[in-house]
Order: C-alpha cells, then structure tokens, then sequence
C-alpha cells in the first residue's frame, strides 16, 4: 500500500453537511472582512509611502568651504544711501560695504530701506552686520529700528520639499524689532547646523538650520567719541549635520503585516465566534431544562 500524500495536508476540509451557518456568524464574517480590508489598505499605503526619518552624524556635508547666505530686511527710519552690509570672520576676511547681488529699495519716501542681499560667508566663526560704516558721511540721526523678512543659509529645503522637512531653517523670518530704541545696536548670536536631505536619486540637498538668541543694547564712550549702532549676526557652526532621508518599509516586512493581520483577524474573530456560539447554545438548553 503506497504512502497517501494527503496525510500531509494540515488544512483539512470540513464536510459541508457538518457546518451549521448562523446569521451572527454572517454578521461578524462581514464585519471581519471589512477590518480586514481596511487594515490591509492602511499597511499597503504605508509601504509605497516611504517614511522620512533624520539622524545625526558628524562630518562636512558639502565639499565647498563656503556658505550662501540670503538676508532680507528692512530699516524703515533710515535712508538707502547710508545702508550696507559689513562681513568679518576668523579667515581674517574684512569687508566694508558689500555691495555684489546686493538690492535697495526705497521706503517710506525715501526715509526708509529695504535691503537684500545674497553672499557667501566661510565655514568659520564670524560675522556680518548691517550699519552705515560704509557710507563717506554718517547721518545725524541713525535708527536701527528694523524688520528682518529672512535670513537663510544655503539651499532652500524648505521651501523645495515642503513640509515634511522639520527644522528651524528661516528662524528670524518676520522678525519685528520695529518698536526698539532706534539707539540701540542688536546682536543675533546664532548656531548653524549642517542639514543634509538625500534625493531617491542619490543626490543630496545641503541647507543649514540655525538657532538664535538676540540682545540689544546701547554703547556708550566718553573716550572713543561716537558710537554707531549695528545689527550684527554673530555665527558659529555646530559639527554634528543632521540627515534626512526616506525609509522604505522592507518587501519581507509588509508580507510578515499582511499574514499577520489576516490570520490574526481570522483567528481572533473565530475564537469569538466559537465563545458566542458556545454561549449561544448554553442558554438555549438552559431555556428548554435541558442543561444537566
């Protein structure tokens, strides 16, 4: 006698004749397969939207030793003709009056600026300030009562990827001081951290987060002679970067969800079945006095 290949078989099939269907059964079959499928929809969509994550590392993100910046401000009370921008940094870099992809306009009849600037400051400690240094003759009354619109360094994540991207890239945006002492020189003492985003191309996107803290003050000197204030972004750059990039949900992983949640649901549905139907019973023999 040869050896009958469905001794194997751990999915034995139940008679038909020996199943009883119940409307509740019905009920909760329904009601399982519409858990299911929603479940289901759920961990599909999971898995064709990858998960954008972040971690930390240290390094130089970019082969570049400098830095784009991108300022936008205003200084309501004080003319164009005397507005500039000053940059300094422990290279020895020294400049007085920057003035390449630089753009006034006019405010307030003439009383007014706003200024914009796009430059490059290297990776090292320093700073640029925006003052009347550069101007061949000082004012008589000079008021750094201002608004910064943005203040940006290197890419635009941003504003390229949305959303999803988390961090403090435009920190100063809107920044309103048009209310302080006119006197007074503010600093904005600032720490850039590296950010890297990594395409699913390969590539990457490199922009740089900050964070600020500001003082104001006002400087006086009976030795010096004449105090002018400034609005001064003093920088430091931090060495760890942060990375983001998008973690997809392994092929293996979503199958194991799946199975999981199918025969889970199946199992769990029918061990509530088989309690209710039990139970069911109980109380029917209960009813007729037929439960010994």
């Amino acid at each position: 006698m040869g050896f009958d290949l469905r001794r194997l078989d751990v999915y034995r099939k139940v008679p038909a004749d020996l199943t009883q269907p119940t409307y509740f059964g019905a009920a909760i079959s329904v009601g399982c397969i519409i858990f299911i499928t929603t479940l289901l929809i759920y961990e599909t969509y999971n898995f064709f939207s990858p998960e954008l994550v972040s971690d930390l590392y240290v390094d130089n993100p970019a082969p570049s030793e400098k830095i784009i910046v991108f300022l936008n401000i205003s200084l309501p009370k004080l003319s164009c003709d005397v507005v500039g921008l000053d940059i300094q940094d422990e290279n020895g870099r020294h400049e007085v009056g920057h003035i390449d992809n630089t753009e006034k306009t006019v405010l307030n009849d003439g009383k007014g600026c706003n200024f914009v600037s796009k430059f490059t400051i290297n990776k090292v400690p320093g700073n640029f300030h925006v003052s009347t240094h550069a101007a061949k003759t000082q004012p008589d009354d000079i008021d750094m009562s201002h608004e910064i619109h943005s203040l940006t360094f290197g890419e635009q994540l941003i504003y390229e990827l949305g959303d999803d991207i988390k961090g403090s890239f435009n920190a100063l945006q809107n920044h309103d001081r048009l209310k302080a002492d006119g006197k007074e020189s503010h600093d904005y003492v600032m720490k850039i951290v590296p950010t890297v985003y990594e395409l699913s191309s390969g590539d990457s996107l490199v922009g740089y987060q900050y964070t600020h803290a500001h003082k104001s003050y006002i400087t006086l000197s009976f030795s010096a002679g004449r105090i002018i204030p400034a609005i001064w972004f003093k920088y430091d750059l931090n060495p760890i970067t942060v990375r983001y990039h998008r973690r997809t949900q392994p092929l293996y992983s979503f199958l194991t969800n799946v199975c999981a949640i199918v025969g889970g649901t199946f199992t769990v549905v029918g061990i509530i079945n088989s309690i209710c139907f039990t139970a069911g019973e109980v109380f029917r023999k209960f009813e007729m006095g037929k439960l010994s």
